[in-house]
């Protein structure tokens, strides 16, 4: 053991009541909680955005194939294309491709004896994976499909059932608007109650069978509303988009879309969270900088004698500035294992208890959500040590000012 890691080690515990004691463990702990707080923020953020994503996803897949509409509005009804096997291949054939399911939707009027409700209804067909909608199924199950006709059974949402006072198994008049403009009953029963969590689509849509919006357009069989498709990895929708729009089969009247696409202003505020994170980060790398600094200018003034005994003795400037790099490393260090134990525990904590609470009309869950990427509080931790330790540097040179014969009658 070197003469600078030997008197910092003694500096650093030692035992005697003094204010440079107290000094240290306060840094410890400010380092600690501007770490931990980076975790928690990364976690959170993440966990916020992978949640309402992969809501928004299950929902509607990760790119439509429609037919080309311009700037249509996410809660239009689509212009009819009928079903190409080829073209159907081909987009199978992409590696990113999972699976690829037909829907429609059509405007209707849900009503009882004493209320109504306008929703738009989403039809999809027997060859669905409903896994997809796993998480949004609150009571029931899913629509039962018939070989010979249209299931005569929907789901609804949760605020749509309020609305309308409806439970499972209650029967309710749908009404949809004939190309005449008259209005046209049916009478289906209430199979499944759902929630996203997300008020776009709980307060708008409804699911039933894909057969009941080709009946009631008037479509052959063959025709459809569109594809969703979904992918094996959602970061590469924007090229798999492409990719499958480029194909050399695919009809010049269709088109490609990803979810993104549709739905620009919840992915721009997905997208806000990013610098809200990044500020915050950087506020708390910053507190951190700013309280070891200040640690170490007090550790130096104390310690000031001490430096000029060093220096009578034959210490260079760099072996005495050694010590206090040594001093400020080991808070450092300390600040950083205390504060990755203290953010992953609080993570952990509330993915079992979920003990965070939101209001999820505003944040489209009630619970907060909590993603650990074991990379990031890596970079947390190895970034912060570095960024400390050449931020400590500046301080430390106050060592190479202090002259022998002043260090040693200071007071």
């Amino acid at each position: 053991m070197n003469l600078s890691t030997f008197i910092a080690n003694r500096i650093t515990f030692n035992r005697q009541k003094s204010f440079s004691r107290f000094i240290i463990r306060l840094s410890a702990v400010a380092t600690a909680i501007s770490v931990a707080v980076m975790i928690i923020t990364l976690s959170f953020v993440n966990g916020f955005q992978e949640t309402v994503s992969q809501k928004i996803f299950s929902f509607w897949g990760h790119i439509h194939v429609q037919y080309k509409q311009g700037d249509r509005s996410p809660t239009s009804e689509e212009i009819s294309i009928t079903k190409n096997d080829t073209v159907l291949t081909a987009l199978k054939n992409n590696s990113q491709v999972k699976s690829i399911h037909p829907f429609a939707t059509r405007y209707s009027i849900l009503k009882t004896k004493d209320e109504m409700e306008g929703i738009m209804v989403k039809g999809l067909d027997s060859n669905y994976d409903f896994k997809h909608f796993n998480q949004f199924l609150q009571e029931g199950k899913w629509l039962h499909f018939n070989e010979t006709s249209y299931s005569r059974e929907i789901l609804i949402s949760t605020h749509t059932a309020n609305q309308l006072k409806l439970k499972l198994q209650d029967s309710v008049l749908i009404y949809f608007i004939r190309p005449d403009g008259t209005l046209r009953p049916d009478k289906l029963e209430i199979v499944g109650i759902y929630k996203t969590g997300i008020e776009q689509y709980d307060n708008s849509f409804a699911i039933a069978d894909i057969k009941l919006i080709q009946r009631l357009n008037g479509w052959q069989s063959s025709q459809i509303g569109g594809y969703e498709i979904f992918l094996n990895d959602y970061h590469q929708m924007q090229q798999t988009s492409q990719e499958l729009y480029e194909l050399d089969v695919f009809p010049l009247e269709w088109d490609t879309k990803t979810i993104r696409d549709i739905y620009p202003n919840i992915f721009d505020w997905l997208g806000m969270q990013d610098v809200t994170r990044n500020v915050l980060i950087g506020f708390m790398l910053l507190v951190a900088i700013i309280n070891l600094i200040t640690c170490l200018i007090i550790l130096v003034l104390e310690r000031v004698r001490m430096v000029g005994v060093l220096k009578t003795l034959g210490a260079t400037d760099w072996t005495v500035q050694k010590i206090f790099l040594r001093y400020s490393i080991t808070i450092t260090i300390t600040g950083i294992i205390l504060g990755t134990a203290l953010g992953l525990g609080l993570l952990f904590i509330q993915q079992q208890t979920g003990f965070i609470t939101l209001k999820e009309e505003a944040y489209f869950m009630s619970t907060a959500a909590v993603k650990i990427v074991w990379w990031q509080v890596t970079a947390v931790c190895l970034g912060t040590m570095i960024i400390c330790f050449l931020s400590l540097m500046i301080p430390s040179f106050l060592v190479n000012k202090i002259t022998p014969i002043k260090a040693i009658r200071f007071r």
